[in-house]
């Protein structure tokens, strides 16, 4: 049997894969000693998760360009890259990332570049419907060529991209499916505990409403007086698979009686997602496991985040720290961050994040991933740093970050968390990918660019300094687009988001009260410092 064509999951399949993933530690030495070395990188940006959750998620199909700015690698002469989407990208979009490489030609970097589309935006995952083309993977093969410098890069790894991998011939640059587990919300609370770090009171490898309900009144009893605990679905997308559930007051001592009064309160639940039920909640609990844990309360809150990697030869790094902005009737709802955390907790957060990337690179993880943290004091006190989940898998806050590293060339000095540039300057940003409004839909790429040229609101090699865009086909349908706005400072940051917002309000007569007003994630959501 051709191991390319092996069944998913079969032994054949398995022990193709691993032999391709011994390829990738000399494909990462070799780019790491010179940007001359000739790779591939095959970009699949699926989103391989529960089509329910995913369907939560507005103008989901076009998260599809989140990762495209690994087009920035083009940077490199001898890279290139395959790009694979659902349904095709405006080429002004295309030349937009294009014009951003400083120093390389546009039609250098088009000759290293193959876009292929497969015109198909059903709800099954973008890699599956790859794999139901054999026509397609064999386009793929010939566009690779020599597979020996080739690797995939993916949003998300699943089994799905395994057999993926394998049906190329080429290693997956992230987790080994087998190693999702750790992942989960049930995986990252097991990963907590055998790193030693601080985590919320709770239980995880829960599989029924019994099992929820026996969790509640086992908190009550661990913790008295807690007022609140969150529900999380095991594998669920930014938030939306959390629920938020209150303790009645003055909980009886009588066991059954205290069950009772947890269990009737059930029905005062908030669910983050705005048209969830009851029902197709726990339907949905009961297939993928979840877990349930204290909601931490204080006096001054906050959401960080760290993202690491665990390269190929088994170095644990840190990446970057961000705050995060969390929105939604919940307040979980991922809605953007703020690069890097502050300064107050980051190296706290940075520490505690080595002891959880020390503990999955021993449980043999190899990927990028980020972990939620959240921290807490009462009045002037110390912060106190929760664990909350791993994201085994590039995030939020991985392709502005990207964006960044690509851009600038420079790196981050894990001594303070600050990114300095070749010159050694400092640098920030605020990210999003949720700028809304009702008057930006109609939005064609060609005005959003027509926008940008008008009112200079660019990325500007000459500073390194500025604003990017990204989802931009989303506009037309939703309104709906993803900015990146980099400054000297992260109040320079914001400063740069608010024109974004001010500079599209006025083009689209947002600011006239014409088409209804945006969703602004600085004056709607966060304080700005």
């Amino acid at each position: 049997m051709d191991p390319r064509t092996s069944l998913p999951g079969s032994p054949e399949e398995l022990e193709r894969f691993a032999y391709l993933q011994t390829r990738l530690p000399d494909i990462w030495n070799a780019t790491r000693r010179a940007a001359s070395a000739a790779h591939t990188s095959v970009v699949v940006p699926s989103l391989s998760f529960d089509s329910d959750e995913l369907a939560k998620v507005k103008g989901v199909n076009w998260y599809e360009e989140r990762l495209l700015f690994t087009l920035i690698r083009l940077r490199d002469p001898a890279a290139r890259v395959l790009y694979v989407t659902s349904q095709p990208i405006h080429p002004e979009i295309i030349d937009y990332y294009l014009q951003l490489l400083a120093g390389v030609p546009a039609s250098h970097a088009r000759r290293r570049l193959g876009l292929l589309c497969m015109h198909d935006t059903s709800s099954e995952p973008l890699t599956q419907r790859i794999l139901r083309r054999p026509r397609v993977i064999r386009r793929m093969r010939d566009w690779i060529g020599d597979p020996e410098r080739a690797y995939l890069t993916c949003f998300h790894s699943t089994p799905l991209e395994r057999s993926l991998a394998v049906a190329l011939g080429i290693p997956l640059n992230a987790a080994d499916p087998a190693m999702l587990h750790w992942g989960s919300k049930s995986g990252s609370r097991q990963i907590f505990t055998t790193a030693g770090v601080l985590h919320p009171a709770g239980y995880e490898e829960l599989r029924s409403l019994d099992d929820v309900i026996d969790a509640l009144v086992d908190l009550s009893q661990q913790r008295p007086g807690l007022m609140r605990a969150v529900i999380k679905l095991n594998d669920s997308f930014s938030g939306e698979g959390n629920a938020l559930y209150a303790f009645p007051p003055d909980l009886p001592d009588d066991d059954a009686a205290r069950r009772e009064s947890i269990t009737a309160a059930l029905s005062d639940i908030r669910w983050t997602a705005h048209d969830e039920t009851a029902g197709r909640f726990f339907g949905k609990f009961a297939d993928m496991g979840g877990i349930v844990e204290e909601y931490i309360e204080a006096d001054e809150l906050h959401s960080p985040s760290v993202q690491m990697r665990i390269t190929p030869v088994g170095e644990v790094t840190i990446v970057s720290t961000h705050d995060q902005v969390l929105g939604g009737a919940t307040s979980q709802v991922y809605l953007g961050c703020r690069f890097p955390a502050r300064e107050s907790y980051r190296q706290q957060i940075q520490d505690e994040a080595l002891k959880i990337g020390k503990a999955l690179a021993d449980v043999g993880v190899v990927s990028r991933f980020g972990i939620d943290f959240v921290v807490s004091r009462r009045a002037d006190g110390p912060w106190r740093c929760h664990a909350i989940e791993i994201n085994l898998r590039m995030g939020g806050t991985t392709h502005p970050f990207l964006a960044l590293q690509f851009l600038t060339g420079g790196t981050l000095d894990p001594s303070t968390g600050q990114f300095l540039t070749r010159r050694g300057e400092p640098r920030c940003y605020f990210a999003t990918d949720t700028l809304t409004a009702p008057s930006y839909r109609g939005l064609l790429p060609e005005d959003l660019m027509d926008i940008l040229v008008a009112n200079g609101l660019q990325f500007r090699p000459s500073d390194e300094t500025g604003t990017l865009f990204h989802m931009i086909g989303a506009l037309s349908q939703f309104g709906k687009v993803g900015v990146t706005c980099v400054g000297t400072t992260r109040a320079e940051a914001d400063e740069l988001y608010s024109e974004a917002v001010a500079t599209l309000d006025r083009e689209t007569g947002a600011s006239q009260g014409l088409g209804g007003r945006p969703t602004r994630l600085l004056d709607a959501r966060i304080q700005i410092e």
